[in-house]
């Protein structure tokens, strides 16, 4: 064997590694040496922590959603942090329950990392729960995050982020449901045997007497507060029973813009927390080489193994690895002709998405060596939703289970040319405050505003009736100034509201809600 076929093996062998070796290995693993924590049903008291930024369009339904959790009132806390907003969020926030959510406002912004710093210390519970404004819990969540905390090796525990997509969406969103399934398969069985190497971010727990304060330019902090908890000693597990619900990315854009923040976060992560590469000083440094550390190289190495295989092609093995390489390729321009296509195919999109993350990758490096990486998050625009098209969303939303059956909706015109919501009431009333008395009940329910072009704003309350007239009197600049036409509503009981809202919200794209 020549040095060339080393060479080529060898990139070959870590390459299959990071791929498949490593969560073939951990799935062993756990499958021979499952730890598993004592539990309890006992009730700790819990502060939720929330950092948003120009969140005032949904602001309102990502607390009624924390309100109505199955939860103990007297046990739970919920702290809203506004970073620097420059919209209503704060306001919005400030009307729900102050006996439970406390605002502090923030005049300047600084990040996410900055705000838990101030926070935390600040949180009244022994569990302190951090979250999104965008994704939205299961109402079992909070139990489910701190029934492992009974063992007191347990120091941080990750919930699961279920992604929902449209069918007919861009194929990115399938390929990354993908890349997210398999994820969370690594993150099960790291658990299984001792810890997971970071969290997910929109729900994951931690004792609030283990939280250090972090740099303020923290672009990870679900990886690298974690971190710090399994180097003192604790574990960091995953619990699938505590699910937070989210939309998959719909454009390629917004997509890339996720990974390269995460993955300049992660070169960030090993410049600095360097204690991490070194076996002597981290229990899980084979899990955190081979998790977060290899995936770093895969862009060399999916260029080493097409290098190296040029010179060897004449053997009739190598001649038949480099035509599979040049098929995955050819999948991945396929998959980038289609991805604003319809059509499902992930023959196509898979291997589109793993290109995708491994040029991300790249960027992300570059970021991080020139500074470049922000730790303020941006939103990503996403098209507008609501025009005339078949929808399919799992019904979830409804009964809060994933088996349900699917529901399909059709967004149709109205009788004015518009549109109206594709609901069970499937009427549509004019956008002004005598038809909203005359029309819109002062019962629970979630409800629609729109345009005849495009879906403004998807909103749930205990009042229906109540809501659009704050809507109407100003209280919210999108509506006020969007061309606001017709409105609809659907009554739903208290407990569902929040997860149905949620639902509509990640299918439709409002403009608002963004």
């Amino acid at each position: 064997m020549t040095g060339q076929h080393v060479v080529f093996w060898a990139f070959v062998s870590l390459l299959g590694y990071a791929y498949v070796g490593y969560p073939a290995l951990v799935w062993a693993w756990a499958t021979l040496r499952q730890r598993r924590p004592r539990r309890s049903r006992a009730e700790p008291t819990v502060s939720v922590l929330v950092v948003a930024y120009n969140e005032a369009a949904r602001i309102e339904g990502r607390l009624e959603n924390l309100l109505g959790l199955d939860y103990p009132r007297d046990r739970l806390e919920i702290l809203l942090g506004s970073d620097g907003s420059t919209d209503a969020t704060a306001e919005v926030a400030r009307a729900a329950d102050p006996a439970v959510v406390t605002v502090t406002a923030f005049e300047r912004r600084r990040g996410k990392s900055a705000v838990l710093n101030d926070l935390v210390p600040k949180a009244r519970g022994e569990i302190v729960v951090l979250a999104d404004a965008r994704q939205r819990f299961e109402p079992e969540a909070i139990r489910a995050l701190v029934e492992p905390f009974a063992d007191p090796r347990v120091g941080a525990v990750s919930g699961e982020l279920i992604l929902t997509h449209d069918p007919d969406g861009a194929a990115v969103g399938h390929g990354v449901g993908f890349y997210w399934r398999y994820e969370k398969f690594i993150r099960r069985n790291e658990s299984h045997v001792d810890s997971t190497v970071g969290a997910t971010g929109a729900v994951y727990a931690i004792r609030r007497e283990l939280f250090e304060p972090i740099p303020e330019d923290t672009l990870l902090d679900d990886v690298l507060i974690p971190l710090r908890i399994t180097r003192r000693g604790y574990r960091v597990l995953f619990e699938p029973g505590a699910r937070a619900y989210d939309r998959a990315a719909a454009t390629t854009a917004e997509e890339f813009a996720r990974k390269v923040r995460t993955l300049a976060g992660n070169f960030q992560l090993f410049a600095r927390e360097r204690w991490a590469m070194n076996p002597l000083q981290n229990r899980l440094w084979l899990q955190t080489v081979s998790h977060k550390g290899l995936r770093l190289l895969l862009p060399l190495l999916h260029v080493g193994v097409f290098v190296a295989n040029l010179p060897l092609a004449e053997g009739p093995l190598y001649r038949g690895v480099l035509l599979a390489q040049a098929l995955f390729y050819a999948s991945a321009l396929g998959g980038y002709a289609g991805r604003n296509a319809g059509r499902r195919t992930p023959l196509l999109s898979v291997p589109y998405v793993i290109c995708l993350l491994n040029c991300a990758t790249l960027v992300g490096f570059l970021r991080f060596v020139t500074g470049r990486q922000r730790a303020t998050w941006d939103h990503v625009s996403r098209p507008a939703g609501g025009r005339t098209r078949r929808v399919e969303a799992r019904a979830e939303s409804d009964r809060g289970g994933a088996d349900a059956p699917v529901l399909r909706f059709e967004a149709a015109p109205n009788a004015t040319g518009g549109t109206i919501m594709p609901w069970r009431n499937v009427r549509s009333f004019l956008y002004n405050a005598s038809s909203v008395r005359q029309n819109a009940p002062a019962a629970s329910g979630v409800y629609g505003i729109f345009t005849p072009h495009e879906w403004i704003y998807i909103g749930e309350s205990q009042d229906i009736q109540a809501r659009l007239l704050q809507h109407l009197n100003g209280d919210n600049p999108c509506i006020g100034t969007s061309g606001a036409t017709s409105f609809s509503f659907e009554l739903v009981p208290a407990p569902q509201r929040a997860v149905r809202q949620s639902a509509l919200v990640l299918e439709y794209q409002p403009a608002c809600n963004r």
